[in-house]
């Protein structure tokens, strides 16, 4: 699976850390920026990301910032992406299984590695259920339709 991933200078490290990772699991990891701890501004990296997802350079999209609020808020700007802040496993799981969720946001400055690992892997392993389900994301893509929603 290809992974765009992108962060803020406040997730850049753990960004590193989460390549690298993907690629131990046998992922391409895309490097989406930034590298460094300069300050940043995260709606860019955002965009980046979600490009890459909506234009099929990567299946699925990692972002980080300092909360993941603001990183979540800009990426669900674009019409057709499904970010979902996630601290733990569970919402990991469920993000997948019932939102289908395309994009992974973590909070850099909140979550440790070892727990940004476990949800990664987690999200990355979890399905999309369908059925009823699906009928919610047919309403969600109806409202951004309706709203002129564009990337």
């Amino acid at each position: 699976m290809v992974v765009a991933v992108g962060a803020d200078h406040a997730g850049a490290e753990l960004k590193g850390a989460l390549l690298e990772l993907l690629r131990h699991w046998g992922h391409e990891g895309l490097d989406m920026g930034t590298t460094g701890q300069a300050p940043v501004d995260y709606p860019d990296f955002a965009q980046q990301v979600c490009r890459a997802v909506l234009q099929g350079r990567a299946h699925r999209g990692v972002l980080i910032c300092g909360t993941g609020i603001g990183m979540s808020i800009a990426a669900n700007r674009f019409q057709g992406i499904r970010a979902a802040l996630c601290h733990e496993p569970l919402s990991a799981r469920l993000s997948r299984l019932h939102n289908d969720a395309n994009v992974l946001v973590l909070a850099g400055r909140l979550i440790g590695r070892a727990m940004a690992e476990e949800v990664l892997r987690v999200w990355l392993q979890s399905p999309f259920e369908g059925g009823r389900h699906q009928r919610r994301l047919e309403k969600i893509a109806a409202f951004e339709e309706a709203l002129g929603k564009k990337p």
